[in-house]
C-alpha cells in the first residue's frame, strides 16, 4: 500500500506559479499512474492531471490545459504539478493520487483512485 504526501502549496497573486510536489513510499512507486485533483469549498472533486507509470501518456483537464505540467521522478518516488498563470478560480485543495489501473483515462474518476493525500492548500488572489 502507497502512502502520499503532499506540498508546496500556498498563496499567491494571479498570475503566478506554484509546483507542487507529492512523495510516495511503501509501494512500487513506478508501477502506478498517479494524478492531481483538487477540490473546491461546495464543489465536487475534480482531475486535474494525470501521468502514466513510464510518463509516456499524460492528460488534463480543459481548465488547466496550456499552464500546468504534471512530471514524475521514478528515481525520487516523487510527483510534481508545475502551475503557471495561476486564476483566482484555481483555489483549491490539491490532492494527489494513485492507481494500478493502467492505461489512465482521460476523465480521470475519482473512483478509479486507491490512494490519496491529505492536500495541500492553494490559494491564488486577484
Amino acid at each position: 500500500q502507497v502512502q502520499l504526501v503532499e506540498s508546496g502549496g500556498g498563496s499567491v497573486q494571479a498570475g503566478g506559479s506554484l509546483r507542487l510536489s507529492c512523495v510516495a513510499s511503501g509501494g512500487v512507486y513506478s508501477s502506478y499512474s498517479m494524478a492531481w485533483f483538487r477540490q473546491a469549498p461546495a464543489k465536487e472533486r475534480e482531475g486535474v492531471a494525470v501521468i502514466s507509470p513510464g510518463k509516456s501518456l499524460t492528460y488534463y483537464s480543459d481548465s488547466v490545459k496550456g499552464r500546468f505540467t504534471i512530471s514524475r521522478d521514478n528515481m525520487k518516488n516523487t510527483l510534481y504539478l508545475q502551475m503557471d498563470s495561476l486564476k483566482p478560480e484555481d483555489t483549491a485543495m490539491y490532492y494527489c493520487a494513485a492507481t494500478t489501473r493502467y492505461p489512465p483515462k482521460p476523465a480521470m474518476a475519482a473512483a478509479d483512485f486507491a490512494y490519496w493525500g491529505q492536500g495541500t492548500q492553494v490559494t491564488v488572489s486577484s
